[in-house]
């Protein structure tokens, strides 16, 4: 399946972040028979121009080419024309979806940007989300009063999995029982926490903050989170917090003196309606009303949020923006890329190695090339289709839709992942939150159905361009039917004795030994992306640097087995106890092989 490839890594595009004017250089490889001529094309101030590539060498069967591209804009769309009697009608574009021999729209052409890609320790982080309700219990927990609102429950109840119980149901854990703890993370290999919010508010999840002013005093309050925070980074490790800029929580004290004074500050930092209950909520949860963000005084109380607690003593590395799709977004309002990137230079001041990432449900294309958001949670170009792969006959349903998760062959998988990882730069590609699930989810056992199938969507997901995310329990094959049900708690016990019914021992250990494969190879955090295999039930691809070289090899069931071409060298096999036979791979599956090409 080799073809003429392109991406954004060290081998077709220089590392560090162009300026506007400049003309950077980008290379084209092409295998097999070069084509008698490439050309780029390139959009300046809404205007295609082309430019000649000239040859830049051969090796292995394969052509190089090189071409200058004019950064005329901050964000510089540019393709490839190749030509030649080999491609239908003898010529073709290449963009990030593949090699087409037709006309095609811009929305998949490469992209570069002026804009920094954010941290490189984002880059090269795994990230390990904690909802704190459900981790671990310190001794200190006992002593939080109970809530008004809570429906208590003993340590290892299962979860409700819908209705109105999910929002009520507590089991006391807190930021002492995460900080207890971190011996847990460090061992599986994860090097960043992520905390769903820590702020009041009247639910277990906290979506619904009632302040902004403090940490949640039922878990443990801010001297808690500092504390954590402190453990955290003398570990060596990272932590991010999740913040609302869409909405607060109906008992926030910006509502309540919103409400209760109409001639407040805060009367402007909501929508407000004639109709019943008077004020817009998110999606019409009247617990949740939306915050307005042409109120600029809003604007400066969110700045005092965010830097407060990315500064001592407290210090987060970041945050995580729940419903950032929503954000600054109401009828004729569409505020969203103004306030990304007020909120990225906000974090810059104080932190400029602060992280902040955007919760998106489906097509995030175009607000992440605004200049805002490093990335966001990758739902559209990861997690649904790695589902739709490996998904068994749970029945469950696909993500918001209302019908089961479909099945789907590996083709159109993989063409799925490249026209949605198309849409952005590839500086954003590398900082996405890849993940196979979240508290909003199933969990990832439930929708494959066996540890098998598990450990073929961690591989993807430890070895694909991007920041891999993995939900609390995931890595001990916990189970959950939705996000609710899936939101278990953590089995010390049981992790502690080397496993149980609610813990399995050869998931972490799988899950271990691909966490430390990404960490040992920096062709898997920092290479390039080139698909060389989509079988209906096998999927393949390479990730490269300028001086490594790592196949991927998916299968989601037995499969016939591929070729691939001599010109990739013989195979060191890195995970997974497979035999390539010169370059020929097997048809075994399920399975998850990784090889170093020499």
């Amino acid at each position: 399946m080799l073809e003429p490839h392109h991406d954004g890594s060290e081998l077709y595009v220089p590392v560090r972040t162009p300026r506007l004017g400049e003309v950077v250089p980008v290379r084209l490889r092409v295998p097999g028979q070069a084509p008698d001529a490439v050309w780029l094309r390139v959009v300046e101030n809404g205007e295609p121009r082309v430019y000649p590539a000239t040859p830049d060498g051969s090796a292995g069967g394969e052509h190089w080419f090189t071409a200058g591209v004019p950064m005329a804009n901050p964000v510089t769309h540019y393709r490839f024309l190749l030509v030649g009697p080999q491609y239908d009608g003898g010529q073709a574009w290449l963009n990030g979806e593949g090699l087409i021999a037709r006309d095609v729209p811009d929305a998949a052409d490469f992209r570069l940007t002026t804009v920094e890609p954010g941290p490189a320790w984002a880059r090269d982080a795994v990230v390990y989300q904690v909802f704190p309700d459900r981790f671990a219990r310190s001794a200190a927990a006992d002593g939080h009063d109970r809530p008004d609102w809570a429906q208590p429950a003993a340590w290892g109840d299962e979860p409700v999995a819908e209705g109105p119980g999910t929002g009520s149901q507590f089991y006391g854990g807190d930021l002492g029982g995460i900080e207890e703890h971190l011996d847990h993370l460090e061992r599986l290999g994860v090097n960043t926490l992520y905390l769903t919010p820590s702020f009041p508010g009247r639910s277990n999840h906290r979506y619904d903050a009632a302040t902004f002013d403090a940490i949640d005093p039922l878990l443990g309050g801010d001297e808690a989170m500092a504390s954590l925070s402190t453990a955290v980074h003398a570990r060596g490790m990272r932590i991010v917090g999740d913040l609302t800029t869409n909405h607060t929580g109906v008992a926030h004290d910006w509502f309540d003196r919103a409400r209760t004074d109409p001639a407040s500050t805060e009367k402007s930092f909501y929508y407000w309606t004639d109709e019943h209950p008077g004020y817009v909520g998110w999606l019409g949860h009247a617990s949740l009303p939306k915050l307005n963000h042409n109120a600029p005084a809003l604007t400066e109380r969110m700045d005092a949020v965010v830097t407060r607690y990315l500064t001592d003593p407290i210090a987060l590395d970041g945050w995580r923006i729940d419903v950032a799709n929503m954000t600054g977004r109401q009828g004729a309002d569409d505020l969203t890329h103004e306030v990304s990137r007020h909120l990225r230079a906000t974090i810059e001041s104080v932190r400029p190695d602060g992280v902040l990432i955007a919760e998106h449900f489906h097509d995030a294309g175009a607000d992440l090339v605004a200049g805002g958001w490093h990335g966001t949670m990758n739902y559209s170009a990861f997690t649904r289709p790695v589902w739709t792969w490996l998904a068994g006959d749970s029945g469950l349903p696909f993500l918001e839709l209302p019908s089961p998760i479909p099945h789907r062959p590996g083709p159109a998988v993989v063409a799925t992942m490249r026209e949605f990882g198309a849409a952005v730069p590839w500086s954003v590609t590398t900082r996405q939150w890849n993940l196979l699930g979240s508290h909003d989810t199933p969990r990832i056992r439930t929708v494959v159905g066996s540890r098998e199938r598990v450990e073929v969507a961690a591989g993807l997901l430890f070895t694909y361009p991007g920041t891999p995310v993995l939900f609390a329990g995931d890595e001990g094959g916990a189970v959950g039917t939705t996000g609710e049900h899936g939101r278990v708690t953590m089995p010390w016990d049981q992790i502690a004795a080397g496993g149980g019914p609610d813990w399995d021992a050869e998931t972490f250990a799988l899950y271990r030994r691909l966490i430390a494969l990404r960490a040992e190879n920096r062709a898997l955090r920092e290479g390039g992306l080139r698909w060389v295999l989509a079988e209906d039930d096998a999927i393949g691809y390479l990730r490269e640097t300028a001086d490594d070289r790592i196949l991927v090899l998916a299968a989601r069931a037995p499969w016939a087995g591929a070729t691939l071409p001599a010109g990739l060298g013989c195979a060191e096999n890195l995970y997974g106890g497979g035999e390539a036979h010169g370059l020929r791979l097997s048809g075994d599956g399920p399975t998850f092989q990784v090889w170093r090409l020499h």
